[in-house]
């Protein structure tokens, strides 16, 4: 059975620039922090996999260590993230995160088609199951296991949320597909043994997403824009949007490498390369070349010409070889 597992911030729906950021300087203002975060700030900030991570990459910042210093970190930062995590959700409850095209159509069509759906992310679980339900609706979200959070130790691009997936759900790593939408997604993927698919944002499309086996800007939706393709080492072939099969073809390696295997099969084509090996066949056209060898055979026509010690007679090729035969 193939399976999906998609991450949630940026895949599920356009999180980062319409919810957690704003979520972020929300919290930041609510617990009076000398901190607010710029577009750009936060996309830096993207590179660091978790929320409460980001928030302690705060304490780098001598004037805002200083400015905290009288707090307990620890005990900080778990206040900080609550209050993040509920800011976040009644973002997605208002409907402020838009759900990103082609999520509903595709988990709906995965489930139709009994294939097995999961989100795996280490956002908090609370924030995530919002995202979810906002994209699919209660009534699906509701039978879509959602691995998530502190469940496992280590944040992306470690594959252990991946891996804590493929194991709790008993899914065969080849016919499983992880829909991701940065690098850090992509290694945890691939670092798990799974093919990953990318669905880029304005965060993530200038990353490196060597290893994914399908980068487009979007899952795509009928009716929408053509869906751009970034770049495709699977056996899909996309149209305007992507479809279950596009999904499973991406589970398909395509060999663009040279064959450096025997060649078993039947030729049938002409061989148009240039020849380097050695022929050993017999020669029986006409020879039509010029003969520069010594004529060591005997001489049998007429003499015609003047004797001057060479044979200047032609038979089929040019004799310019000494005469030593009998000279009749």
């Amino acid at each position: 059975m193939t399976a999906l597992v998609f991450d949630c911030d940026g895949v599920l729906a356009d999180t980062e620039r319409y919810g957690h950021l704003p979520a972020f300087n929300a919290t930041f203002e609510q617990f009076g922090l000398p901190a607010h975060w710029s577009e750009q700030e936060y996309g830096e900030k993207l590179r660091i996999g978790g929320g409460k991570e980001r928030m302690a990459s705060l304490f780098d910042d001598p004037a805002f260590a200083a400015a905290t210093s009288g707090a307990d970190r620890t005990r900080s930062l778990l206040a900080w993230h609550r209050a993040k995590t509920a800011n976040f959700t009644k973002l997605v409850a208002e409907g402020r995160v838009p759900p990103r095209p082609g999520v509903a159509r595709i988990i709906a069509a995965a489930l139709a088609r009994g294939w097995t759906v999961a989100v795996a992310s280490t956002s908090a679980e609370a924030s995530v199951r919002a995202v979810l339900e906002r994209a699919v609706g209660a009534s699906l979200a509701a039978g879509i296991p959602v691995f998530a959070g502190d469940i496992v130790p280590a944040k992306k691009p470690d594959p252990a949320i991946y891996q804590l997936t493929v194991d709790r759900l008993g899914l065969d790593p080849v016919d499983t597909l992880v829909i991701e939408d940065s690098r850090n997604g992509l290694l945890a993927a691939t670092g798990a043994g799974l093919r990953c698919l990318v669905t880029v944002n304005d965060y993530t499309r200038d990353e490196d997403f060597t290893e994914a086996a399908l980068v487009v800007s979007e899952l795509g939706d009928p009716g929408r824009p053509p869906i751009e393709v970034l770049a495709n080492h699977s056996a899909a072939r996309p149209g305007d949007f992507l479809t279950l099969d596009d999904l499973s073809a991406c589970l398909s390696e395509v060999d663009t490498g040279p064959d450096t295997g025997p060649d078993r099969g039947t030729d049938t084509g002409l061989d148009t390369g240039l020849d380097t090996g050695t022929d050993t066949a017999l020669d029986t056209g006409p020879d039509t070349g010029s003969d520069t060898g010594p004529d060591t055979g005997s001489d049998t026509g007429p003499d015609t010409g003047s004797d001057t010690g060479l044979v200047t007679g032609r038979g089929k090729a040019r004799d310019k070889g000494l005469d030593t035969g009998a000279d009749r």
